[in-house]
């Protein structure tokens, strides 16, 4: 495990080579396929009973007649719906589904004990380990790496958020009800946007608390006050919600859960690794642009690279991105059929 924390801490903050790329992508994969499969399954699981109630059955009258009746007591009523009815019946949606929960507590472990287990070592070990190290070390980055594992877990539940609705049948009863498709798809992405930066925040505050209270002395530690803390503390939750908010468009999209989760798992790990393989002074300026180079700038406080946008010039594209892939999902959502 030291090991590992080692590599994403040298990948993600100080580029390393193709090997600790790789070796990072590998540990990166492995836990998303945990957090997708049991995100997954408890979904299908609960989109199964909903089909269940909804469906309807045939019954046999007495003349012969088979007739069809329906699990649901009465039609759902259709008419004009206030954007803040939509706004609840969205974080209604989002707060009854038991994978926003399991999301939620995946990304606080992840948050919080890699970054325990990062800024634990590294004291343990401050001592026996080479002078050279501690030139350079950043303190606020080696407490915030959990989050580059949680983000993960953030951007599944973007993606679920959508294509839960999807996968259930669901979405057809939405847009019955409330035919504005591009306000309900507004109001998803207020709701989830919301969740999102408050929770990302909350996330990474609390692993920047708790791993500066693990890195006692003699190793370096940091405050808030310290320079660069805060902005890094703060751009990497809006780092994470801004991910989240990617996923969701890429689901509205795909419609697809695992269509929508490859995508997303392709940009933030394997992208990267295809265009590192690209010449130096090609990938260098290609990457820049990536969300991993994003990240790693927002998350330092030594500086941000040579070959990387300034913190918030970076989260300021990333935004870009979420916006453009959320029109264009937006634009096939009108056009296609529920």
């Amino acid at each position: 495990m030291t090991e590992l924390l080692a590599t994403a801490h040298a990948a993600l903050v100080r580029h390393g080579g193709p090997g600790h790329g790789l070796r990072f992508g590998l540990l990166i994969v492995v836990v998303l396929v945990v957090v997708a499969v049991v995100l997954i399954q408890r979904q299908r699981r609960k989109d199964r009973t909903t089909m269940e109630v909804a469906s309807p059955t045939a019954v046999t009258g007495d003349g012969g007649t088979s007739v069809a009746v329906v699990g649901l007591a009465e039609p759902i009523p259709t008419g004009h719906y206030h954007f803040g009815d939509l706004l609840r019946a969205e974080w209604t949606k989002l707060r009854t589904v038991r994978s926003t929960g399991w999301t939620l507590l995946i990304t606080v472990v992840l948050g919080l004990g890699i970054s325990a287990i990062a800024t634990a070592e590294t004291r343990a070990h401050w001592a026996s380990g080479p002078v050279g190290q501690h030139v350079g070390f950043d303190p606020t980055a080696t407490s915030l790496i959990g989050i580059f594992v949680a983000q993960f877990a953030v951007g599944a539940l973007g993606v679920l958020a959508m294509s839960s609705e999807y996968s259930s049948g669901t979405i057809r009863t939405t847009f019955s009800a409330a035919p504005n498709r591009l306000r309900v798809l507004l109001a998803k992405l207020v709701v989830f946007g919301v969740l999102a930066v408050v929770f990302a925040e909350v996330v990474s505050f609390a692993s920047f608390f708790l791993g500066q209270a693990l890195l006692t002395s003699p190793a370096t530690h940091a405050t808030l006050s310290s320079p660069g803390a805060l902005r890094a503390v703060v751009g990497c939750g809006l780092f994470v919600a801004a991910l989240g908010v990617l996923a969701l468009g890429l689901a509205t999209m795909m419609r697809f859960t695992a269509a929508a989760l490859s995508t997303f798992v392709g940009i933030l790990l394997i992208a990267p690794l295809i265009v590192q393989a690209l010449p130096t002074s090609l990938s260098e300026e290609i990457r820049r642009f990536l969300p991993d180079r994003i990240g790693a700038a927002i998350l330092t406080t030594t500086g941000p690279s040579p070959f990387a946008f300034s913190p918030w010039v970076g989260l300021g594209v990333l935004a870009l991105y979420a916006v453009g892939v959320n029109v264009v999902g937006a634009v096939l959502l009108v056009r296609r059929d529920a």
